[in-house]
């Protein structure tokens, strides 16, 4: 079993989480919170991976007990990407809303609650 995707994931993850940090406008912040999920797809992609292994809907096709992959990871990776468009479409919604009523999406300039 290669280690490569696990490793590929951990890099996605830490781009994503290093433009987080670095970032100076809650735009780029939700564009690299996404690239910070799509880490967890090919994660969860990768962990559901069998070799030689068919997909669960062409398991009684294959007659001769061929392996199939694992659908409840599949699934769960659908759900995932789901949410992570849930979430990106609503945390851009929000800075829209924080540029059109404090007219600035630096995050170091939020940080006083006051009108």
């Amino acid at each position: 079993m290669s280690h490569l995707p696990y490793l590929v994931a951990g890099w996605i993850m830490l781009v994503g989480v290093y433009g987080i940090v670095t970032s100076r406008d809650l735009v780029h912040a939700v564009v690299c919170l996404s690239v910070t999920q799509s880490g967890t797809y090919v994660l969860l992609l990768a962990i559901g991976y069998r070799s030689g292994a068919t997909a669960p809907v062409f398991s009684d096709r294959s007659p001769g007990g061929r392996p199939v992959t694992d659908p409840v990871v599949q699934a769960m990776a659908l759900t995932d990407i789901v949410v992570g468009a849930t979430v990106t479409a609503l945390l851009l919604a929000l800075a829209v809303q924080v540029a059109r009523r404090r007219g600035t999406l630096d995050p170091g300039e939020l940080r006083s609650l006051e009108s």
